[in-house]
């Protein structure tokens, strides 16, 4: 799979024709510093620690958004967000 950490990974230049073409499709969606704090103080209540705080800030993301679906290989992270996220979470 292209993109994949180890022996599939692009270059930078490649990486950034995908980031805009990410940019293209999709909205991107930005944190208040109040909605960032709230995101920490519930990943700190859940135990959430390392990559799981990235989750965190992207299940806070959709959230404000309202988002129907969050797409992730890695659903573990994201059902641990309180039954708001948790009824999004979708696998690709």
């Amino acid at each position: 799979m292209i993109g994949m950490p180890g022996k599939n990974r692009v270059g930078p230049d490649a990486a950034l024709l995908f980031l805009a073409d990410i940019r293209d499709r999709l909205s991107l969606v930005s944190l208040s510093s109040a909605e960032y704090s709230k995101a920490l103080i519930r990943a700190a209540a859940l135990g959430t620690i390392g990559g799981g705080i990235y989750d965190a800030l992207l299940a806070q993301r959709a959230s404000k958004v309202k988002a129907s679906a969050l797409y992730t290989w890695n659903e573990k992270h994201f059902l641990r967000q309180g039954p708001e996220v948790s009824a999004i979470v979708r696998r690709p």
